[in-house]
């Protein structure tokens, strides 16, 4: 059944906004100017959109989010919801879009994804709630945190395939230099492997390279029909396959440490698609830590599992390579908007004039994006392409 959407839907607009540390931003108006700078790109008037999809902020929580943000951007939508699955969110934001236009509740979408996690928000706390409903069982003990889940992670990889420090920092070497070709990236600083080992723990066996930015920052794009896409002033980048599996929510529930939610999110995203991994041209792969690279490569069925250690060596996954990964320097060394990036970069690589000569992936003409939350336990993959089928 979701076969028959194949290439009938497409990204026409993207926009990003400012990244890093912005203290006079609010989280509202930075959804509110990727929002802008995402419809003005497709060639549209806010008054076209009826739809939108937007993130469920964390530092300044607010009920029924979407609306709000649709009606202080001059949206009348049809349609609006709120996502919160974490880094998946952004590829499932687009899924949602795609379902929302072919049930007819709306023609076109703007999926919009914002973060103030640098400088937070300015509004007055009044204690600290639980957010996953299971810290008071888990962080007393250690469990604490992002860093330390995927620590656990790395540390399991190490143990059942022989994987070192110096084999995740191949991934952060050669997403740095995606990054110092891109003029939006916070980090434009050329390291080596020899700069990631002398880099101070964070979590035993996971470095400071190993680890994500903390940034402010958004981006958006605009979803329609592949028939309206075609009237539209951009190239459309069209949605050729997506998927989700979320196979826990703990990560004391998880069975699997070194497989995890994207095995099956990218076998049914390709499997829409009709296409394969050897047949992507590059991939913007959710990089919180190193490991989840990785792990997601894997997964995805770019190598076998416990191959990764060594398939990312000697360039493969660098632009040139065989495999470019995070072209736009990913959340370890572009910002950190939860993915939002990878899904604007993945639609700008594909148009083929809408990055730096230098950062252009050759001659591409699919790409993959995945999405990964929480403790290792959600995730969501699209496929897209240049041409419809």
């Amino acid at each position: 059944m979701a076969s028959r959407l194949k290439g009938k839907f497409a990204i026409v607009g993207v926009g990003e906004t400012k990244l890093g540390k912005l203290p006079d931003w609010t989280t509202l108006g930075l959804h509110l100017d990727a929002i802008k700078r995402a419809v003005e790109d497709a060639g549209l008037k806010i008054q076209d959109v009826d739809g939108l999809v937007t993130n469920q902020p964390l530092e300044d929580t607010h009920r029924s989010y979407a609306v709000r943000v649709a009606h202080a951007a001059g949206i009348n939508p049809t349609y609006a919801t709120d996502l919160a699955l974490g880094g998946a969110t952004p590829c499932a934001m687009v899924q949602h879009a795609v379902m929302a236009i072919d049930a007819g509740l709306c023609k076109t979408v703007v999926c919009v994804h914002a973060r103030k996690q640098a400088t937070r928000h300015q509004t007055p706390t009044r204690g600290q709630p639980l957010r996953d409903g299971e810290e008071d069982f888990e962080e007393p003990f250690g469990l604490y945190g992002a860093v330390v889940n995927h620590a656990m992670a790395a540390r399991r990889h190490m143990f059942e395939y022989g994987t070192k420090s110096e084999d995740l920092a191949e991934i952060a070497v050669a997403t740095r230099g995606h990054a110092c070709l891109n003029p939006a990236a916070t980090m434009r600083k050329p390291i080596t492997v020899a700069d990631h080992q002398g880099s101070r723990w964070i979590v035993e066996p996971l470095r400071l390279l190993d680890c994500c930015l903390v940034s402010d920052g958004g981006g958006a794009v605009v979803v329609t029909s592949a028939a309206r896409a075609k009237d539209l002033r951009r190239p459309a980048v069209y949605v050729l396959g997506f998927g989700q599996h979320h196979p826990h929510f703990s990560l004391l529930e998880a069975r699997s440490l070194t497989t995890l939610g994207g095995k099956v999110s990218a076998e049914r995203a390709f499997k829409m698609a009709g296409l394969r991994p050897s047949d992507m041209h590059f991939a913007e792969i959710y990089d919180c830590f190193t490991i989840t690279t990785l792990i997601t490569l894997e997964d995805y069925g770019f190598c076998k599992k416990g191959e990764g250690k060594d398939w990312v060596k000697n360039g493969r996954i660098a632009l040139g390579g065989e495999l470019p990964v995070n072209t736009h320097g990913g959340l370890l060394s572009q910002a950190h908007i939860e993915g939002m990036l990878h899904v604007t970069e993945a639609v700008r690589q594909l148009r083929w004039d809408d990055v730096e000569p230098e950062r252009q992936a050759k001659e591409c003409r699919y790409g993959v994006v995945s999405g990964h939350g929480a403790a290792l336990s959600m995730h969501a993959t699209l496929v897209l392409g240049r041409e419809p089928a």
